[in-house]
């Protein structure tokens, strides 16, 4: 039965599928062929990878050849519109449960369903549903912990969880408990390889996240996040990271918390940029003119609070700042995701990274072993590299365009960890680094002003260099407390500007 069905599947759908996903599709019905009727299988494939496009497949080679219905459950109202759009695309006839179903009257006239977690929970809890010949239930973003409590309803069943990444959201509930086997597609770079999806070009700005804290999620809180990034220090490096690297591209910004974007959407709408703010209290037109206006602006910038992680495919955007730190592997993928979709004039894309991510996680295209994720989920979280470690590794690299207010010296480099070794070798206090570092600063002041002001002026442009430096320092003499680096940051700051006095 099995090589008939594969074969037929491959005529039929040769002009929808490209082969990596027929192959998918194969160890897929294998799997279903041969297990019980009630077995749990998992299936990842990258964001951008056609996820959907795979599942409405099996669901028509499914009811066709099995003469089953059909479940497929999302937890986005946007999700099931989409996926009842494709499943019709694919001849299947399907109806969405949505808030306004009370009840099937008409179950029989169709094969498929596609509902909302909650929605269906409530039904079926109440008794107001009773779903008939039911055999595959599929989870869209199966790592969400909503539909475990619509498990029960559909023991009798084939379950097929599909996700890009198969981490539960939730540590407390791994999903090794709910599955029984995962099935991994083709990896992110297989993909970019191939021409299915477009190459990132990343690039990192050290932040410091010492203030963030961790909530009982395991992601940082939105208070902390809103804390940082609603500073002027945080915003002014957003805009200094679009100006350098976005600038004139469609860019979508994700923060943490409704109060950032929106002190986003302000910055940049005085700073005289095209930029609209979106989050879930829009209404659903204010949502469609918004989206519609993004669509149709090739300057546009959206920033927005991680409502577009999913149920969101907008191929035209050409660059995705991560405005925001995360410790969810899941919400990283998702984020850059968002601007991984390939066209004719587009093969690649541009990650701004303002929260360290990339450090924490690792470049996105890398190449991950799901499987070992999936069943030691708690040793990858545990093995999550801290802050501070990430931190103590960062590089400040002077960006060329303050460069050029240095042009007039040799040199602009200062190695404060070698300082450090040197000085502490020949038996001087460590505070001789910092003095050291400080005459370093007004050399370069110095020989690049007129007068006193413009030193003054040059000193506040290496502020970045000078919280780096200072920082660098502070692990040198293990002493990171927050509380000592504000007080060295400005008596640093004090002493160079006293520095200039009598120079000209």
């Amino acid at each position: 039965m099995s090589e008939r069905i594969v074969t037929t599947v491959q005529e039929d759908s040769r002009k929808r599928l490209y082969n990596y996903q027929l192959a998918d599709l194969k160890r897929i019905f294998d799997v279903l062929e041969s297990a019980p009727d009630n077995y749990n299988l998992l299936y990842q494939l990258p964001t951008g990878g056609g996820k959907t496009v795979i599942f409405s497949e099996i669901v028509r080679r499914y009811i066709k050849y099995y003469k089953k219905k059909v479940v497929i459950l999302t937890h986005r109202i946007e999700l099931c519109k989409q996926t009842s759009k494709m499943l019709s695309g694919f001849g299947v006839n399907n109806k969405v449960i949505n808030s306004k179903v009370k009840d099937l009257p008409d179950q029989d006239d169709y094969e498929c369903f596609v509902a909302m977690v909650e929605t269906l929970n409530n039904r079926l809890n109440d008794d107001q549903l009773e779903l008939n010949n039911i055999g595959l239930v599929i989870i869209d973003e199966a790592h969400y912990n909503s539909f475990r409590k619509l498990f029960k309803f559909f023991d009798h069943c084939f379950i097929l969880g599909v996700t890009a990444t198969p981490l539960s959201s939730n540590i407390k509930l791994p999903m090794h408990d709910n599955y029984k086997k995962l099935i991994v597609g083709d990896d992110i770079s297989t993909l970019i390889k191939n021409g299915f999806l477009a190459k990132a070009e990343t690039f990192s700005y050290d932040v410091e996240l010492n203030t963030l804290k961790v909530g009982i999620n395991g992601d940082y809180t939105v208070k902390s996040s809103e804390a940082l990034y609603t500073n002027s220090l945080m915003i002014s490096k957003l805009l200094f990271a679009y100006e350098e690297v976005s600038k004139g591209k469609k860019t979508l910004i994700f923060n943490n918390g409704i109060n950032t974007s929106k002190e986003v959407y302000y910055s940049f709408k005085k700073a005289g940029y095209n930029v609209k703010h979106l989050d879930n209290t829009a209404t659903k037109q204010e949502r469609k003119d918004t989206l519609k206006w993004f669509k149709e602006t090739p300057d546009g910038i959206l920033t927005s609070v991680s409502i577009l992680t999913t149920g969101f495919d907008e191929p035209t955007v050409e660059s995705i700042i991560l405005n925001r730190a995360t410790r969810s592997l899941t919400l990283y993928f998702q984020m850059i995701g968002r601007g991984s979709r390939i066209l004719e004039d587009k093969s690649s894309f541009q990650v701004v990274d303002l929260g360290n991510n990339i450090a924490r996680f690792g470049p996105w295209d890398q190449h991950v072993d799901w499987q070992h994720i999936f069943r030691y989920p708690d040793m990858y979280l545990e093995n999550l590299r801290d802050d501070e470690a990430i931190e103590r590794e960062f590089v400040y690299k002077m960006p060329d365009v303050l460069k050029e207010q240095f042009n007039k010296s040799d040199s602009l480099d200062f190695d404060v960890r070698a300082n450090y070794k040197e000085v502490i070798a020949s038996g001087q206090k460590s505070m001789v680094v910092i003095e050291r570092s400080i005459a370093q600063h007004s050399k370069i002041c110095i020989e690049n002003s007129e007068d006193i002001y413009d030193a003054r002026a040059l000193a506040k442009l290496l502020r970045d260099e000078i919280r780096y430096r200072v920082k660098q320092y502070s692990y040198c003499i293990m002493n990171s407390t927050e509380n000592y680096r504000d007080w060295l940051f400005e008596e640093y700051n004090r002493r160079l500007r006293v520095s200039f006095n009598g120079k000209f």
